[in-house]
């Protein structure tokens, strides 16, 4: 399962190990084995989990991309 979140405590991504900011969002990928992956969001663009959409007239980034 996906969630997307943003970081209250002490964060380091899974991807590039880099500790996350208070405030910064990243992405949460919860596997069966209760072991999650924590990924920032310049992974989650590099790795296809995150995407930019037109919406309103502005452009935002979204984790829930359409497949």
């Amino acid at each position: 399962m996906r969630c997307g979140c943003i970081a209250v405590g002490r964060v380091q991504c899974d991807g590039c190990h880099r500790v996350l900011e208070y405030g910064e969002r990243y992405l949460l990928i919860d596997s069966k084995e209760g072991q999650g992956q924590h990924y920032c969001v310049d992974c989650c663009l590099s790795r296809g989990y995150a995407s930019y959409k037109i919406e309103k007239g502005e452009k935002i980034i979204t984790f829930f991309i359409e497949e």
